[in-house]
C-alpha cells in the first residue's frame, strides 16, 4: 500500500553540535517534533529510523582527503596530523569547527536524506520529510557554513545513480544553496534552484541571476537574490511565478526541497523580514507542483533557522502538516491565529529565553511596515524577469 507521507528521524541527529554557544542548536528538532506529536499530528506508524551512509555514497560527492580529515577529526583527541590539516578543509572556523564523533553523527544524517529520497522513488510513500537534513553548504573538500557532508548532494547522487531520476531541487534557505549548485552545477538531469538573500550583503557571498550552469548543465541552474527586508508578499509573488515556471520547463521525476526557515523577521542570522505566512503558502505551492509534474514525489528537507523558539517549530510543522493534508490546514486557512496547543507552549516556555509564539501565524497588526517596501518589491520584480528570461 502505498503511504501518503513518511518521517525520517534518528536521534543521533540531535548529537550534530558543534559548541554549546553555536547558533546551529538541534533542539530545534525536538520542539519540532514534541509539537506534532502534541497535535497527533505525529504517530509511530509515520516514523522510519534510518541507516547511515556508506563510504562509498559519501565519495560521490566528497573527495577522498576531506572524508578521510572528517574521520580523524572525529575522535575526541585528534592526532596532531589530523589537526594540522583541519584548517584546509574548514574546520578551524567559527562557523563549522569540528567536534566529536563528527563522522559518525554526520553520516546517519546523509543516510536519513538517502533513505528519505529511496522511500519515495521505490515507491513505498509519496512524500518524505527528514528535518535533520539540508546541510546544503559543505563543497566536496570543505566543510563550510554549519555544514560538514552535503546530504542533499549525497542524496541526490543517490537519486541519479540508482533510479536515472530527473532531480528538481528546490532550497528556501535565506542563505543560497551553493553547495548542491556546485555539485551539479554541469549535470543537466539535475535542476536546481534557489530563492535567498542576496550575496551582496549575506553568507556565502553567491547565487546571483548570472549563475545559470556549465557546460550541458547550462540554464539548469535558477537563482533568486531577494533584497533585504523583503516582506511576504514580495517573497511569494517572486517565489510563485519562478518556481512554476521552472518546474514546467524542467519536467522533473521528483523534488527535492531544503526547507531553511531563517528568512523570517525574527531570525538573527539574515535581514529578511517575512513572517510564519511564507511557511504555510510555500510548502503548498511545492505540493501541488510535485503533484502536477512528479506523480506527487518529494521529499523535504530542513536546513537552517535559528530562532529555535518562536519559529522553527512553527514552520517545520506547518510543513509535515501540508504533506500529510493534515485536517487543521483547511481551519488555519480561515484562522491565521488559530492558538498553539497551550501544553506545548507551557512546556518550552520554561526553557526559552524569549517568549513563545501562542498562534501558528503571527500578528501582523503589532509589525511596523519597512520602509521603502516598494523599491524592494519593484528591485525583486526586476531580479525575477531576469532570472527567468530564458525560459520559453
Amino acid at each position: 500500500m502505498l503511504i501518503n507521507a513518511m518521517f525520517i528521524h534518528h536521534e543521533d541527529e540531535l548529537k550534530y553540535r558543534f559548541n554549546d554557544d553555536h547558533p546551529f542548536n538541534q533542539q530545534r528538532l525536538e520542539l519540532t517534533y514534541d509539537l506534532l506529536t502534541e497535535i497527533k499530528a505525529l504517530s509511530p506508524e509515520h516514523i522510519i529510523v534510518p541507516r547511515s551512509a556508506t563510504e562509498d555514497e559519501l565519495l560521490t560527492i566528497h573527495q577522498p582527503a576531506y572524508l578521510h580529515s572528517v574521520k580523524g577529526l572525529s575522535s575526541p583527541n585528534p592526532e596532531p596530523m589530523w589537526l594540522a590539516k583541519a584548517d584546509l578543509f574548514g574546520f578551524t572556523s567559527e562557523d563549522t569547527p569540528f567536534f566529536p564523533l563528527m563522522h559518525e553523527v554526520t553520516s546517519t544524517i546523509v543516510g536519513g536524506s538517502i533513505t528519505a529520497v529511496d522511500h519515495v522513488m521505490s515507491g513505498k510513500s509519496r512524500h518524505t520529510l527528514h528535518l535533520g537534513g539540508g546541510l546544503h553548504h559543505a563543497l566536496s573538500n570543505r566543510g563550510s557554513g554549519f555544514c560538514v557532508y552535503n546530504d542533499a548532494s549525497v542524496a541526490i547522487a543517490y537519486l541519479r545513480e540508482h533510479y536515472n531520476a530527473r532531480v528538481l531541487y528546490i532550497d528556501t534557505d535565506v542563505h543560497h544553496g551553493d553547495g548542491v549548485q556546485w555539485s551539479f552545477y554541469t549535470d543537466p538531469n539535475v535542476c536546481t534552484y534557489s530563492i535567498h538573500e542576496t550575496g551582496k550583503y549575506l553568507f556565502p557571498g553567491t547565487g546571483f541571476v548570472t549563475e545559470r550552469g556549465e557546460s550541458d548543465g547550462y540554464g539548469t541552474c535558477f537563482n533568486i537574490p531577494l533584497e533585504p527586508y523583503t516582506e511576504d508578499e514580495s517573497w511569494l509573488d517572486c517565489f510563485r511565478e519562478s518556481i512554476s515556471r521552472v518546474t514546467a520547463m524542467f519536467k522533473p521525476d521528483i523534488i527535492v526541497s531544503q526547507h531553511g526557515c531563517d528568512a523570517h523577521a525574527y531570525d538573527p542570522l539574515s535581514h529578511q523580514h517575512c513572517s510564519m505566512r511564507i511557511y504555510q503558502e510555500m510548502p503548498a505551492i511545492i505540493h501541488q507542483l510535485a503533484h502536477q509534474y512528479c506523480d506527487g514525489r518529494w521529499t523535504a528537507f530542513g536546513g537552517g533557522g535559528y530562532d529555535i523558539w518562536r519559529v522553527v517549530p512553527r514552520a517545520w510543522s506547518l510543513l509535515w502538516l501540508e504533506m500529510t493534508d493534515h485536517p487543521l490546514l483547511s481551519p488555519l486557512q480561515q484562522d491565521p491565529l488559530m492558538p498553539l496547543p497551550e501544553r506545548w507552549v507551557a512546556r518550552w516556555q520554561q526553557k526559552a529565553p524569549v517568549p513563545i509564539p501562542t498562534t501558528w501565524l503571527d500578528d501582523l497588526t503589532k509589525w511596523e511596515p519597512m520602509p521603502r517596501r516598494s523599491e524592494i518589491s519593484i528591485q525583486n520584480r526586476k531580479t525575477n524577469e531576469i532570472a527567468l528570461q530564458y525560459i520559453p
